[in-house]
């Protein structure tokens, strides 16, 4: 435990952040979880709208190094090939 005014402080700071953290990463996996139930519901614009959103979260999380950005550029590559597939296989 801290012992320092200061470091009870950053401790009070970093339980902040990290559920800030966990909201926004929560966020970017029920966006994902939405574009696929639309593409299994054979909702593809849905799924575009979605997907426009997902990448908006996502470039922010990379940006503030929430997740690696090679970790968001795999999985909006990967939610742009399941849209693609979708529509292809109509």
């Amino acid at each position: 435990m801290p012992i320092t005014k200061s470091a009870k402080k950053e401790l009070r700071k970093s339980k902040k952040q990290a559920l800030v953290n966990r909201i926004q990463k929560k966020n970017i996996k029920e966006t994902i979880k939405k574009i696929h139930k639309a593409i299994d519901g054979k909702n593809a614009e849905e799924a575009q709208k979605l997907a426009l959103d997902v990448v908006k979260l996502l470039d922010k999380a990379a940006k503030r190094r929430l997740v690696h950005k090679n970790v968001a550029a795999r999985k909006k590559s990967r939610v742009y090939k399941a849209i693609k597939k979708a529509s292809s296989s109509k």
